[in-house]
C-alpha cells in the first residue's frame, strides 16, 4: 500500500504546475527578504531578534506545505469545502460582535482561539469567492441569471455587512471582487450595474452625513462601530487634505505620522535605481510596526524602483497566470474561482502599495506573503493552492488527452494502396 500511495504521488507530481511554483517560491523570497529588513522594532520589542522573524518564518513553512497538499485535493472538494468554511467563517464574524472579538488599534476584527489570533475576515474572503464562483456557473438561462445573482448578492451582502463595522476596505474590495466576478459571469450589467449604483451612492451618503453630523461639530462617540466611521471619515478627509497642501508637513507628522515616515523611506529610496539595498533601511526604526502595513515602503527604500518594479511585475504574473490557467479549464466553476481567488491577491496588493506610497486613505491590507502575520500567510497559501489544483487538473486534462490522441493513432490500422 505505502508503494502504491508513493506511486500515486509521484505520478500526480508530473502534472504540477511548474511555473505557480516558481512564482510563489520568489514570492516566498521576498517575504524573508523584507522580513529581516523591517522587523528590527517587532525584534527590540521581543527582546530577541529572531524570535519574531522565525515565528513568521515557521507560518510561511507551514503555508508553503498546506498548498503542496491542497494542490492535491479534487477541485470539486474544494468547493465544498468553500460552503462549509463559509458558514464557519459567519459564526466567527458573528462572535467577534457577541464580546468574544479581540480589539487591536481600535478595531475589533480579531479573534483568540488556543492562543492564536486570526481575522476571521480572511476566512470569509476566501470562501465567499469560491461559493460566488460556484453559483454564478450554475447560469444556464435568463431565469438562472436573476436567481444566482440575487442569491449571491444576498449572500455576498450579509458577509460584506459583518465584515463593513470593523473593516471598510476589506468590504469594498470583497465586494469589487464579486462584482468582477459578475462581470466574468457575464451577469447582464442592468443586474450588477445598478446594485454598483446604489453602493456608491450609500457610501457617499455615509461619509457626508458622518461629517456633517459628527465630524464637524466634533461630537464625542463612545459607541465603537460610529466611532470606526468617523476614523474612516477622518482618513479620507486627511488624504484630501495632504493632496490640497503637500508642504503643510506639521499637519502630517501630527495626524498622519505613518504616511509621513513611509514618504521618507521611499524618498530615501528612490535617490538610487536600487535603492539602499536590503538590511540598510534607516526609516525601519521609525515606522511604527513597518513589517505590516508598510512594508512595501521599507521594500521601495531597500530595493528602489527597479526592486519595486520587480514586485509589481511578481503579482502581475501570478494574475496573468491564473488567466492562463482558467482560459485552457473546461471547468466554468474552476475558471471562475481561479480568477476570483487571483484577482484579490493582485488587487489586495495593488491597495496596500498604493496607501504605502500616499495615493489612497490608510486602510490595513496587508502585502500578501509578504506582511508579517501569521494566519495571513496561510490563508494566502490557501490561495496558491487552490490556483495551483485547478492548474494540476488542466495540466493532467490535457496530458491524458494527447496520450489518447497518441494511442489512437497508433491503433489505425496501415492501408495497403496497392491492394
Amino acid at each position: 500500500m505505502k508503494n502504491n500511495l508513493t506511486h500515486k504521488i509521484r505520478q500526480q507530481c508530473q502534472y504540477v504546475d511548474r511555473v505557480y511554483w516558481l512564482l510563489f517560491g520568489l514570492l516566498i523570497i521576498v517575504a524573508i527578504l523584507a522580513l529581516f529588513s523591517a522587523s528590527s522594532t517587532l525584534a527590540f520589542a521581543h527582546g530577541n531578534t529572531l524570535s519574531p522573524i522565525l515565528n513568521q518564518m515557521l507560518f510561511i513553512c507551514a503555508g508553503v506545505l498546506v498548498a503542496f497538499i491542497v494542490q492535491f485535493i479534487p477541485s470539486h472538494y474544494i468547493r465544498i469545502c468553500g460552503y462549509i468554511g463559509l458558514l464557519i467563517s459567519i459564526g466567527m464574524l458573528l462572535l467577534t460582535y457577541a464580546g468574544m472579538g479581540v480589539t487591536i488599534n481600535g478595531a475589533t476584527r480579531w479573534l483568540r482561539i488556543g492562543g492564536i489570533v486570526f481575522q476571521p475576515s480572511e476566512l470569509a474572503k476566501l470562501t465567499l469567492i469560491i461559493v460566488v464562483a460556484d453559483l454564478l456557473s450554475r447560469i444556464k438561462n435568463k431565469d438562472d441569471e436573476k436567481k444566482y445573482f440575487f442569491i449571491v448578492l444576498g449572500i455576498t451582502g450579509f458577509v460584506c455587512l459583518l465584515i463593513l463595522f470593523n473593516n471598510l476596505s476589506t468590504t469594498l474590495l470583497l465586494g469589487g471582487i464579486v462584482f468582477l466576478l459578475f462581470f466574468l459571469a457575464r451577469v447582464h450589467i442592468k443586474y450588477w450595474g445598478s446594485v454598483l449604483l446604489i453602493t456608491i451612492g450609500l457610501l457617499v451618503g455615509g461619509y457626508f452625513l458622518v461629517k456633517e453630523v459628527y465630524v464637524k461639530p466634533g461630537r464625542q462617540i463612545e459607541a465603537s462601530l460610529m466611532q470606526r466611521a468617523i476614523t474612516w471619515v477622518n482618513r479620507v478627509d486627511a488624504m484630501v487634505e495632504e493632496f490640497k497642501a503637500p508642504g503643510d508637513s506639521k499637519q502630517s507628522l501630527e495626524e498622519n505620522y505613518q504616511r509621513t515616515i513611509a514618504k521618507v523611506a521611499i524618498a530615501h529610496g528612490g535617490a538610487s535605481p536600487v535603492g539602499v539595498l536590503p538590511g540598510n533601511s534607516t526609516e525601519r526604526d521609525f515606522l511604527p510596526q513597518a513589517f505590516a502595513d508598510y512594508i512595501f515602503a521599507i521594500i521601495v527604500e531597500e530595493s528602489g524602483l527597479i526592486g519595486s518594479f520587480l514586485l509589481m511585475l511578481l503579482y502581475l504574473s501570478i494574475l496573468f497566470r491564473s488567466c492562463l490557467i482558467s482560459s485552457k479549464y473546461a471547468d466554468y466553476s474552476a475558471m471562475l474561482m481561479v480568477m476570483g481567488l487571483a484577482l484579490m491577491l493582485t488587487c489586495q496588493a495593488l491597495v496596500s502599495m498604493m496607501v504605502s506610497v500616499g495615493i489612497g486613505p490608510v486602510t490595513g491590507q496587508p502585502l500578501p506573503l509578504i506582511s508579517r502575520g501569521g494566519t495571513s500567510a496561510l490563508v494566502t497559501s490557501l490561495y496558491f493552492g487552490i490556483i495551483m489544483c485547478v492548474a494540476r487538473e488542466q495540466n493532467e486534462l490535457r496530458i491524458r488527452q494527447q496520450r489518447s490522441i497518441v494511442n489512437s493513432q497508433k491503433d489505425v490500422p496501415d492501408i495497403n494502396l496497392d491492394d
